[in-house]
């Protein structure tokens, strides 16, 4: 795929199908409040896993908070994953929305007006897949190989960079764009060499299907990738009690998950997206939960979305810079924390995600010029 087929399709791809889909959706209101899913999900009803707004979602969180309010809550799900979230947060189609820091950058850049508004699961590695008694065995001996990545979501830089620590590119590669669904069929059926994937891996792996030759051993910050939950300007302007009730539930989610007394029952929570607890326990076992799931807008969050916009200009994913002082607004999640008394409950970690912040006396750092509604 050339580099201008790759640009149109990290703005759009995916998103018509699902766009027609939520074609009948009306315009922002305040009595409805739409959530806006960047992945298929998964179970009955669907859902999610992974993150603190998957707790939120899985025990009806939000609808709590709104019964008898008039309000009505409404969540959709895309198989197009960022790109498609992007094209319906730009028909205002949805309100808030959950996907990583890739889609979130493009988004800005192409001029989309959003608030990010807290951390809802950070630090999330990729994993490189092959199939089980593959010759594959290291990074290295990717090259010149069929690698499926999803290009467009917050895992795409990241496979960039993880290629880059065995001193390859993607021209290395005879890389093929597959969704996530389809990328595990390819590895089954050795329709591709190998696979840049997330937890969902784990379970083919237990399975006996494929072996694992990645999975940042080190636990390098750097090589992770981040998901923050984000809001229309316009709807936050128009609705700033929804929006901070919203926070405020997030938070109880994130407290809830954060304590190791419910470290099984936030797992079994997760399963009910159809991936098995198995799976999460692999996926959670380097880090702890609290710090994963931690709400907080520290120096490392702010640090690494900054990376990425640099890295996206860098690989022409973007034409133009990205800067991201103004775009995190955390007076919501500040006012949470101080209501419930959570500030200092998590650790807010410095630039290199390794030490925690000097004098961090509040749980979120500075949220810059909070009404800078310039993207970039």
């Amino acid at each position: 795929m050339n580099r201008d087929r790759l640009k149109r399709f990290v703005a759009v791809a995916g998103a018509l199908a699902w766009v027609s889909w939520l074609g009948g959706a009306p315009a922002a209101s305040a009595d409805v409040l739409r959530v806006g899913v960047a992945a298929a999900g998964g179970g009955d009803p669907v859902t999610f896993g992974g993150s603190s707004l998957s707790i939120v979602r899985n025990q009806q969180l939000l609808e709590k908070a709104f019964a008898g309010s008039g309000t009505e809550v409404q969540w959709f799900f895309f198989k197009g994953a960022g790109p498609a979230v992007n094209e319906a947060l730009s028909n205002q189609q949805i309100d808030f929305a959950y996907e990583g820091d890739l889609p979130q950058v493009v988004a800005r850049a192409n001029g989309l007006d959003t608030r990010l508004l807290a951390a809802i699961g950070t630090r999330a590695p990729v994993y490189v897949a092959v199939p089980k008694g593959s010759d594959i065995h290291t990074l290295a001996q990717l090259k010149g190989k069929k690698v499926a990545i999803f290009r467009g979501t917050n895992g795409h830089l990241l496979a960039i960079k993880v290629l880059a620590t065995a001193g390859l590119t993607e021209r290395d590669l005879k890389v093929i764009n597959l969704d996530t669904g389809s990328s595990q069929a390819a590895l089954v059926s050795n329709g591709v060499d190998a696979a840049f994937g997330g937890y969902e891996l784990f379970k083919l792996r237990d399975e006996g299907l494929v072996d694992l030759i990645y999975a940042n051993e080190a636990q390098d910050p750097a090589l992770t990738r981040q998901t923050a939950l984000l809001v229309r300007t316009a709807y936050a302007q128009e609705h700033p009690q929804q929006v901070q009730q919203v926070v405020d539930t997030l938070v109880d989610a994130a407290r809830w998950s954060s304590d190791p007394a419910n470290q099984q029952a936030v797992y079994e929570e997760f399963a009910k997206s159809g991936t098995p607890v198995s799976s999460w326990q692999a996926e959670f076992a380097p880090v702890p939960l609290k710090e994963r799931l931690s709400p907080l807008v520290d120096s490392y969050v702010i640090g690494r979305y900054q990376a990425v916009a640099d890295q996206a200009l860098q690989e022409k994913l973007i034409r133009r810079p990205v800067r991201v002082d103004g775009w995190f607004d955390t007076h919501y999640l500040d006012a949470a924390l101080k209501a419930k008394g959570l500030q200092g409950f998590w650790t807010a970690y410095g630039a290199d995600g390794k030490q925690a912040e000097h004098n961090a006396a509040t749980a979120s750092a500075p949220a810059g010029k909070e009404h800078d509604h310039e993207p970039g």
